[in-house]
């Protein structure tokens, strides 16, 4: 059985490389999150009020850290997305085994944050398709929940394609705050 949080997985294809996120993807990431066309599509839900708008390196630098620190506790698994064609990162991808009240128990949630560029039906399928297959084993999970907001209707095809449903449950967050908008797949 594997443990990514013991061995993190990577996956490629002759485009995209998803690897576990270091610290010399800074600057490549600074683009990802200072990119403003890009920043609404990042879902915050949950996260302490963060909006994932880092404009600085400094703030990118903290950022990975908490990731890895996370990480380190087994708290969630921060992939980096290299695109090959270009050779740099191009987003993240989070993913997480989340324990909670509701009925997203037991659920891994996935948060894709990606360069606006790359907002594009085509390349979140291929992406998501490197990965998706083996969640619900390095998870052990029934249920994955992206949260896919209304004016994203690039990222929606993609998940649709992949077989994600809409889901009418809302995620409470551990603040009691209601969240929406989730999309599932069910083992």
């Amino acid at each position: 059985m594997i443990n990514p949080y013991e061995k993190c997985p990577v996956y490629e294809n002759e485009n995209y490389i998803l690897r576990l996120v270091r610290k010399e993807d800074k600057e490549d990431l600074l683009k990802v999150y200072s990119d403003e066309k890009a920043v609404p599509f990042f879902n915050s839900d949950n996260c302490g009020g963060d909006d994932f708008h880092y404009t600085t390196e400094s703030r990118m630098e903290q950022a990975i850290a908490y990731w890895f620190w996370e990480y380190n506790r087994q708290g969630f698994v921060r992939w980096t997305i290299v695109s090959k064609t270009v050779n740099e990162a191009i987003g993240t991808i989070e993913l997480f085994n989340r324990k909670a009240d509701d009925y997203f128990n037991n659920c891994s949630l996935l948060r894709l944050d990606l360069r606006s560029d790359y907002e594009q039906e085509e390349n979140i399928f291929e992406i998501l398709s490197l990965i998706i297959p083996s969640v619900f084993e390095l998870f052990k999970c029934q249920i994955i929940a992206t949260k896919i907001p209304s004016f994203a209707s690039e990222r929606k095809l993609a998940i649709l394609r992949l077989g994600f449903v809409a889901s009418e449950e809302k995620l409470i967050g551990h603040d009691k705050k209601i969240y929406t908008n989730y999309y599932v797949l069910e083992e």
